[in-house]
């Protein structure tokens, strides 16, 4: 039976609006409150890119979390399950990062306390990296999919398992914390290697003969889409889209690297020249000044004084 969103109808998510009216109050207060005294101790207030960064963060997190797509994604489709995690797991971490600011993140984090550290440490690219890929081949096992059906709580707690890694897989590229950061190239290399595992589980879910998620095989398709179909499509997701996500912002870093490394060349360019340029003038002024001319031997008659006449 083909089913549409008016046949599946509207359901609340009170623990979802909780937890984005939670963020806002916490938004505002760091706003209102924290920031003040903030700028006070002289640092950098929260720029507008930044409030643009946690609107957009907060937004994707509305809406991958709460009804139509979060309903479509745990009863219906796999592939907007699919997609609902590469928000989660990657684009919305993202974006919470850049939109924190260094100082509040200090004083979330005080520098050389014990949460600091233990961050630290779990934000090395080897750490996070292992993490954020194990998770990812971890859930899905199909065992564990199923449970996570059956027990929303324990869903929830797997969403909350993705987003945190996430977050420790974007802090060696965004990071508020600037000394975890790779350099441009270590981004570059580091996301790429972050593309390849996903890439086996997706290309898993695209060449399987069989659904491989009996909880999706139901005789009621949203949309006339057929269990297989959504498998594959779920599948090309996790292999692609991912995928080329991860690449554009290696794109970006890259680009942006290029551009900085021509321009400081510029720069040292233009620095030799002017250096270059004032030795000339030096040595060209020093070369004059020892050079006798005729108008030299002129002024210099014309400053003394003519001899008196001997006294007869």
């Amino acid at each position: 039976m083909e089913l549409t969103l008016s046949d599946i109808g509207w359901q609340a998510h009170p623990e979802v609006w909780t937890l984005v009216i939670g963020i806002v109050a916490l938004g505002f207060y760091v706003h209102r409150v924290v920031q003040p005294k903030a700028v006070a101790a002289g640092f950098e207030p929260v720029t507008r890119t930044q409030q643009l960064w946690f609107t957009l963060a907060l937004l994707g997190l509305w809406g991958a979390s709460d009804w139509p797509v979060h309903d479509v994604a745990e009863e219906y489709l796999y592939f907007v399950h699919m997609a609902q995690h590469l928000f989660i797991s990657m684009i919305v971490p993202m974006l919470f990062l850049l939109a924190m600011p260094s100082w509040l993140f200090r004083l979330v984090f005080p520098k050389d306390g014990g949460a600091y550290n233990f961050l630290r440490r779990a934000s090395r690219p080897i750490v996070a990296g292992l993490v954020f890929n194990g998770l990812t081949l971890l859930l899905h096992w199909s065992k564990l999919v199923q449970l996570s059906f059956e027990s929303g709580p324990f869903h929830f707690f797997l969403h909350l398992l993705v987003f945190g890694a996430g977050l420790l897989m974007w802090m060696p590229i965004v990071g508020p914390e600037q000394e975890w950061r790779l350099s441009p190239i270590g981004q570059c290399i580091f996301l790429f290697m972050m593309s390849i595992v996903p890439t086996v589980p997706g290309g898993w879910l695209v060449f399987a003969e069989d659904v491989v998620y009996r909880h999706y095989d139901t005789v009621d398709r949203l949309w006339g889409v057929s269990a297989l179909t959504d498998q594959q499509a779920a599948g090309v997701i996790m292999k692609l889209a991912g995928g080329f996500f991860l690449w554009a912002i290696i794109v970006v870093i890259f680009a942006r690297w290029a551009m900085s490394e021509a321009e400081a060349d510029r720069e040292a360019r233009r620095a030799r020249r002017i250096d270059l340029d004032a030795v000339a003038r030096s040595a060209e002024a020093a070369s004059g000044a020892d050079e006798l001319t005729y108008d030299d031997v002129t002024d210099e008659f014309a400053r003394t004084e003519a001899p008196a006449e001997p006294s007869r």
